[in-house]
């Protein structure tokens, strides 16, 4: 299990935001394989961080205005409820070319942090349950470890149960 584990202070927008934001922060950094079903299970098990600890990043469209989901990447997110904690009705995944534009991240390596246009959050309340979780810092292959009280902070993120298993 190869990872490197090092303070960066350059690098993406999001470990640009939490170097400006003097926020402690850890980054991770493995191989992609590209033929991975899934980024964040790929994430979890590169780094041995259990899936739990391991949250991925999803771009939903809620009542016609985009909103980022970050769950663990050990279940789903729960459309309906997401709705439901933004006071909304309606929620679909957006456009994946879309979400790209708005983020500047590409599909797998979207992260809540440093977004091109900041969109509503909202944080699976698991992560309260966790010193530390792991978010995508930017691109493929790359994660960032923090604490969830401080990205609920960094990106106004609300707290609700929005994952299900």
């Amino acid at each position: 299990m190869a990872k490197k584990q090092k303070k960066q202070t350059g690098g993406t927008p999001a470990t640009v935001a939490l170097t400006t934001a003097g926020v402690p922060f850890t980054v991770h950094s493995y191989d992609h394989d590209p033929a991975s079903p899934s980024y964040g299970e790929e994430a979890a098990q590169a780094l041995g961080v259990s899936p739990d600890r391991v949250f991925k990043t999803l771009v939903a469209d809620v009542d016609g205005e985009l909103t980022v989901a970050v769950v663990p990447v050990a279940g789903q997110l729960d459309l309906k409820a997401l709705a439901t904690a933004v006071g909304g009705k309606r929620a679909a995944m957006a456009d994946p070319a879309l979400a790209e534009r708005t983020t500047g991240y590409v599909r797998g390596g979207i992260s809540p942090l440093g977004q091109r246009k900041r969109l509503r959050t909202v944080l699976d309340a698991s992560a309260s349950a966790h010193a530390t979780i792991c978010v995508s810092a930017g691109r493929r292959g790359l994660e960032v470890e923090l604490a969830p009280q401080a990205l609920t902070t960094l990106t106004t993120a609300v707290l609700a149960p929005i994952g299900r298993a």
